[in-house]
């Protein structure tokens, strides 16, 4: 039992021994290699990469960080050059007389709840001007006062009260109708010119009185200074326009040509003013060193007001109800808008609506229309003045005696009357003698596809 047991265990000992044999991978495992292949170009780097290899990626690193810089910079180069040369054609064109800003499609119409309403004349307002950094409005009236206004709280800050007629020694002003004023573009001097034949210059800061200038024979009916100067021309219901240096207080020539009385006059940084002939039918752009002019027809009526828009370009309005664009290239009106408020009366007794007053924001296409049907118009002017499309109406109650844009084209000001401001032919019982600050608020139009 001894002897087979030992032949068992060691023929099982054997076995094991070749089983060990076997086996053995298990108990003692070989190194193995990791089963991912190993990338030879990484294995190149690593063992192959010398300290000046090195050093020459690291160039064409800094290189390459180098050029899109530069590339960066360029393209905000070319950005700017644009701007540059955007802005140089504006101011080339401005220069000419010729720029048109498309600002007219932004604007977005008014609520009535926004207009503020300034009250302080008794009578019908006839005329305003806004100071050029927009921080106050000068109105005048049929009640012979000038109010200097706050425009930010709206509050007065000086009024100029009616001087009695041959009051000596009694403090300066107007003794009939205020019929136009007009600012220097410096906003220093403030002139205004009235009924009784004066022009009376005063300093807008302070508002005192610094010279009276005579020597119109009828209603001084128009102002404006020369742009950067101060240079100021007048018109009157005698047919003349007169030039006045306000610093040196003194008078410069007198023009003659309009066949009858003169209604407005405006004028920018040219050497010359333009007119609205009133009954005569005329338009006239006045050359002040040549002393000739440039006359104009295409209203059938008085032709009553009329607005710069450019150096080139101009605005007017008249009885006949129509509203016309002008260029100085040609004689006849660019554009013709008739019945530009629409109709009054009876059926087949209709009559337009005469306009009493247009602005036109500087270098732009907007420009503004007032009658005495219930609303201040807005208009676009089409490319090259061609074209007047209506953009919106804008509620206001009485004769719109005067329009103003502010500078920035932030708000648009009127004049409001219960009466015309030359006349009492109608009186609108409902109207209050104000003066109404109107909100221009602008939403930018996207452009258009592929633009």
């Amino acid at each position: 039992m001894g002897k087979v047991g030992w032949q068992g265990g060691h023929s099982e000992g054997m076995i094991l021994a070749a089983r060990g044999t076997r086996w053995a991978p298990q108990t003692q495992p070989l190194p193995t290699q990791s089963l991912a292949p190993r990338k030879p170009e990484e294995e190149e780097e690593e063992l192959e990469e010398t300290a000046q290899e090195k050093k020459l990626r690291l160039a064409k690193l800094y290189l390459e960080q180098l050029r899109q810089q530069e590339e960066e910079k360029a393209e905000a180069r070319a950005f700017e050059e644009d701007q540059v040369a955007g802005r140089l054609k504006e101011d080339v064109l401005e220069q000419r007389g010729r720029l048109q800003k498309s600002v007219a499609k932004e604007i977005q119409a008014p609520a009535s709840a926004d207009i503020r309403v300034l009250r302080g004349h008794q009578l019908s307002i006839t005329c305003l001007v806004i100071t050029p950094d927009d921080s106050a409005i000068f109105s005048a009236a049929k009640d012979c006062t000038i109010i200097k206004w706050s425009m930010e709280s709206g509050r007065k800050l000086h009024v100029i009260p009616r001087a009695k007629k041959g009051a000596e020694g009694k403090p300066p002003g107007h003794s009939s109708h205020v019929l136009c004023m007009a600012i220097s573009s410096d906003g220093k001097y403030l002139a205004s010119g009235d009924r009784s034949k004066l022009i009376l210059i005063w300093e807008a800061q302070s508002c005192q009185h610094l010279y009276t200038f005579t020597g119109h024979r009828d209603a001084v009916s128009g102002l404006a200074f020369r742009r950067g100067t101060h240079q100021l021309y007048s018109t009157s219901h005698d047919r003349s326009v007169k030039v006045w240096n306000v610093a040196e207080n003194s008078y410069v020539e007198t023009l003659f040509g309009h066949q009858d009385a003169v209604a407005a006059l405006d004028a920018l940084s040219r050497e010359c003013c333009v007119t609205a002939g009133g009954r005569d039918g005329t338009v006239r752009v006045w050359k002040i060193p040549e002393e000739s002019q440039l006359v104009f027809y295409g209203h059938q009526g008085s032709i009553d007001c009329i607005h710069l828009i450019n150096e080139e370009h101009m605005v007017s309005g008249a009885d006949d109800g129509s509203v016309a664009l002008w260029g100085l290239s040609k004689k006849r009106p660019l554009a013709l808008q008739r019945e530009a408020h629409g109709l009054r009366g009876e059926p087949g007794l209709e009559q337009p609506f005469w306009i009493s007053s247009v602005a036109a924001l500087l270098n732009t296409d907007l420009v503004a229309t007032g009658s005495h049907s219930s609303c201040v118009r807005l208009w676009q002017c089409g490319e090259g003045f061609r074209q007047l499309d209506l953009l919106c109406d804008i509620p206001l109650v009485g004769f719109i005696n005067s329009l103003k844009f502010s500078s920035s084209g932030d708000f648009l000001v009127a004049g409001v009357g219960q009466e015309h401001r030359l006349g009492r032919w109608w009186r609108i019982k409902e109207a209050r003698n104000s003066v109404c600050i109107i909100p221009l608020r602008r939403v930018p139009v996207p452009p258009a596809a592929g633009s």
